[in-house]
């Protein structure tokens, strides 16, 4: 339970750092919270060369708000953002997912940045991400760029950061008038990683009719898998158990999710359904200004 050998560096900026993964590239790894990678590198399933350490980077640990986004700084606490006043007031679909992830110990030390990129398809964050249609901001040697969660997300622990670059940060949209939200999961115990977790959105009109609604779900596909088909039905009806009911249904036919020794493929689409329908129920009491 050792790592492999490894050069250590620390860089003092994000410049520093890019300069770093330029020269070494696929040799080397981030290192952000560290709650994915030093597992991997204990078990040696990592083999890096060089290990580059972005927490002496004092400007990628911010919550803010700004131009009608949340942004929060790649190397930002779980823990942060769980407390943070500022996140449950203008994003509180991120705020009710947060306690979800692991353990607090986990959250004190795992960053916004370093789940994401990480790109775990059972965990929360790459789904709130893709439910709310956030952007990830990415930094490399030619500037700044920003994704959309479809693009960013690739495959399994794999999304389309370049070896030289970095994820330094992320912008969700805050919360619209008349809108609920719900992040509900199932997992075998509290702080393991969910077997199907649903993120949800819903919006309403002036009249009480559906006028958006959004899901996103984890644990059911390599990346986070956006229902928009399955929540076209919603657009112009009120909202009602059996609308609910068509959509969880629709999402779960949809899903090709793998079986392993957690659960079974059947048993993950229909928990989807079940969920699915539950965070919509609890998004439309939301969004009609009850407690949900």
């Amino acid at each position: 339970m050792k790592p492999p050998p490894f050069e250590y560096f620390t860089p003092a900026s994000v410049e520093d750092a890019l300069a770093l993964l330029g020269e070494h590239r696929e040799q080397a790894k981030v290192l952000a919270g560290g709650q994915s990678l030093v597992p991997l590198l204990n078990f040696r399933l990592a083999r890096p060369r060089y290990l580059v350490d972005l927490n002496g980077i004092p400007h990628l640990d911010y919550i803010r708000e700004e131009d009608g986004w949340l942004a929060i700084g790649a190397m930002t606490r779980q823990r942060a953002v769980e407390r943070s006043a500022l996140v449950r007031d203008r994003c509180p679909l991120l705020a009710e997912a947060m306690p979800q992830i692991g353990h607090v110990q986990i959250r004190n030390r795992g960053t916004i940045g370093g789940s994401l990129a990480h790109a775990d398809p059972a965990a929360e964050l790459p789904a709130i991400v893709a439910a709310l249609g956030g952007r990830l901001v990415v930094r490399g040697p030619d500037g700044e760029r920003v994704m959309a969660p479809e693009r960013f997300f690739v495959g399994y622990l794999t999304t389309a950061l370049e070896p030289f670059e970095l994820l330094v940060g992320v912008r969700l949209p805050v919360r619209r008038s008349r809108t609920g939200h719900a992040f509900v999961e199932v997992s075998r115990r509290h702080g393991d990683f969910a077997l199907v977790g649903v993120a949800a959105a819903l919006t309403l009109d002036a009249a009480g009719a559906c006028a958006d609604a959004a899901l996103a779900l984890t644990g059911v596909g390599p990346t986070p898998v956006v229902a928009a088909a399955a929540t076209r039905v919603l657009v112009g009806q009120r909202p009602s158990a059996e609308a609910f009911q068509e959509v969880g249904r629709r999402v779960s036919e949809t899903l090709e999710p793998d079986s392993d020794l957690h659960a079974s493929s059947e048993y993950r689409k229909h928990l989807a359904g079940v969920l699915t329908r539950r965070a919509l129920t609890r998004a439309a009491e939301r969004a009609r200004g009850g407690e949900g």
